[in-house]
């Protein structure tokens, strides 16, 4: 399995090498700063794909440390270097923020009403499942009962 790399302390960018670059491959600098890149953007909750250069084969150019992409772009492909594959999954705060970029990147909090409106709907099932069972329990005990009362009426 492979390594990931936590590129900002904070668990807010991290980085996972699908394919190494070869030993001599060169990595953006300073003095060189403009990267080509092909990629495809997925929703980390559902696997969703919002973006991709991959359907046209076409490449995404942009200079690091311009603020032309998002923060996590321009932290994680300082790190890499021609021919590196990687998976970079990052925090709303290094992408496009709690606002999102609607409609294909939903709101954080869109993303929080939607687990809280999961769980919501978990805890009623979870209930209606108590109490069914509880109901069941109580014609159980009264046909329970029922049996003991017709015992040894000798009919």
């Amino acid at each position: 399995m492979a390594e990931v790399a936590d590129l900002t302390g904070d668990g807010g960018v991290l980085k996972t090498v699908v394919r190494k670059a070869k030993d001599d491959a060169i990595a953006p600098t300073d003095s060189l700063p403009l990267v080509d890149v092909h990629y495809e953007g997925t929703l980390a909750e559902n696997g969703e794909v919002f973006d991709t250069t991959h359907e046209d084969n076409s490449i995404f150019s942009f200079e690091i440390g311009q603020g032309a992409v998002i923060k996590a772009w321009d932290i994680a492909l300082r790190t890499m270097k021609v021919g590196e594959v990687a998976k970079i999954t990052c925090k709303p705060e290094y992408a496009y923020g709690s606002a999102g970029s609607p409609p294909e990147i939903p709101p954080k909090e869109l993303k929080k009403q939607r687990e809280l409106a999961a769980a919501t709907k978990e805890e009623e099932k979870k209930k209606r499942e108590e109490a069914k069972a509880a109901a069941a329990a109580r014609v159980q005990a009264k046909l329970d009962a029922k049996k003991g009362k017709g015992k040894g009426k000798g009919k």
